[in-house]
């Protein structure tokens, strides 16, 4: 196993399949590995280079190679499919792995820290309650129009349902599960506060994501998402990498030295160009209270284009500026 120079995770739940090649491609070894077997096969060979695709467990596995003294690289999994083989199967998928990997072309996933999870994990978890809570109330005004009772949209609905349910004549088992609902939905907002509060604790703690709270219009939120996904900033190599990983430039689609441009091409990680743009419409909204050179640039786009470009525009320069701001560890300048 001197020979080998790179190897080809297929990452599994319980089983690890294997693709070890040395440096001109030719295969040494396919074999499958329980995650306790392949933490001792790791261990004892020298220094190679580990890849794998970036999928759920996959920045835990490289932690866990680095510090037996490999290199770990994570793969997106879009560009090992195109050098799957006929068939396919766990071995096949190794080898593709390891295929892509020796490309010089191929672009890197950059492994995240145990912070940077801790606190995706906890966006996550937020979400999914937000989503609830206004699932819930979408519940109350459709189950009390099905019977003919329009309320006013959003959370008014808790606030008058004792009221409309003793005007109005409902089935009982109905009227009994509609008042169930206001108390899991204030659980809902319960949690909520609880889950940012540990999100605020959790960023006064990081340095980085207090420098992109200056950042005009974004609020703690975004900048703890920012720093999460940013890290240190040097998987990207310029602004405008990181700029277009979230999918805030142009889709391009040309051919024949024709040149094509699209909308935006809405590549990378969804939320992150939500708040972003969230964040530039705040920006937007009170232009009037903005000064600097950012503010009379979105002055300038406004009278020339329509807000929603703009927006799109500004939330693209919000993600370099956050990007230097993080990589040269300084704050934003009006």
């Amino acid at each position: 196993m001197q020979n080998v120079t790179l190897i080809g995770i297929d990452l599994g739940k319980h089983s690890f399949h294997v693709h070890c090649q040395d440096k001109s491609g030719r295969a040494i070894l396919c074999k499958k590995f329980s995650r306790a077997k392949l933490m001792d096969f790791l261990a004892g060979l020298p220094s190679v280079t580990v890849v794998m695709e970036a999928c759920a467990g996959a920045d835990f596995m490289a932690r866990r190679i680095v510090a037996f003294g490999h290199d770990a690289k994570l793969i997106s999994p879009q560009f090992v499919r195109p050098f799957i083989k006929s068939n396919k199967n766990d071995f096949v998928d190794a080898e593709a792995i390891g295929e892509a990997a020796s490309r010089p072309s191929i672009r890197f996933v950059q492994p995240r820290t145990e912070a940077q999870q801790a606190m995706r994990a906890l966006h996550r978890v937020r979400g999914s309650r937000v989503r609830d809570k206004f699932k819930t109330t979408n519940q109350m005004h459709a189950f009390l129009l099905e019977f003919g009772i329009s309320m006013p949209i959003g959370a008014a609905v808790i606030k008058w349902l004792s009221t409309v349910l003793a005007e109005n004549e409902l089935p009982a088992y109905l009227a009994q599960l509609l008042m169930r609902l206001p108390a899991h939905y204030l659980y809902l907002v319960e949690q909520i506060a609880e889950l940012e509060t540990a999100l605020e604790q959790a960023l006064s703690r990081d340095e980085t994501g207090q420098r992109l709270q200056t950042i005009p219009g974004v609020g703690p939120i975004t900048a703890s998402v920012l720093s999460s996904q940013l890290g240190d900033g040097k998987q990207y190599g310029c602004s405008r990498d990181f700029a277009a990983s979230t999918g805030l430039v142009p889709r391009q689609y040309s051919t024949g030295g024709r040149n094509t441009l699209l909308g935006i091409s809405k590549r990378g990680d969804k939320n992150l160009r939500r708040l972003l743009v969230q964040c530039a419409r705040v920006f937007i909204q009170r232009i009037e209270y903005q000064s600097g050179s950012l503010a009379e640039w979105v002055k300038a786009q406004l009278e020339r284009k329509h807000s929603n470009v703009v927006a799109c525009a500004l939330a693209n320069k919000m993600a370099r500026i956050a990007w230097a701001i993080t990589t040269r560890k300084t704050v934003f300048e009006r």
